[in-house]
């Protein structure tokens, strides 16, 4: 990546909660901020396939977003959708980065086997589901906030270094 800062963007999927209220992206946004990263969008849609799907398109193709990061919609309810609306319009698959989310969420709560998030990458943009909450969607972050950099340079084509 060099120099220049990664863009990120962030879409809460949520039915109840208007962009005022959203606390989780907020927290995100924040959190990228203080890491010198630029966030180029924040949204929340409804709890709709289609619409998370048309989003993530904008957010990967029309913004050039590094990485998105998706704030709920990841659990069991039927109204849950947003790995499916990820996986709709991704090419590829990183479980590697869910896989390490969720052993250190279960570190804090067994119900991080509940969930059903998924990471994988549209083109050069990676796209994360993250928690609705805001307490577990800072922890998640935190997890993996450290690798995004060094994922963006493999995603240009850099090494594994």
């Amino acid at each position: 990546m060099g120099e220049r800062a990664l863009r990120i963007a962030i879409l809460t999927c949520s039915d109840t909660r208007p962009l005022a209220e959203d606390s989780a992206g907020t927290a995100l946004a924040e959190l990228c901020r203080a890491r010198g990263w630029e966030v180029v969008a924040h949204r929340v849609v409804p709890d709709d396939r289609s619409r998370i799907a048309e989003t993530i398109v904008e957010y990967a193709d029309d913004l050039a977003a590094d990485t998105v990061f998706t704030c709920g919609g990841t659990g069991l309810s039927l109204r849950d959708v947003t790995p499916e609306a990820t996986l709709d319009v991704c090419d590829r698959v990183a479980p590697g980065i869910v896989e390490a989310m969720r052993a250190e969420s279960m570190r804090i709560t067994r119900r991080a086997m509940l969930s059903r998030a998924t990471a994988a990458l549209r083109g050069r943009t990676l796209v994360i589901n993250l928690p609705g909450s805001e307490k577990a969607a800072r922890e998640t972050f935190g997890f993996v906030a450290d690798q995004l950099e060094h994922a963006a340079e493999m995603i240009a084509g850099g090494g594994h270094a």
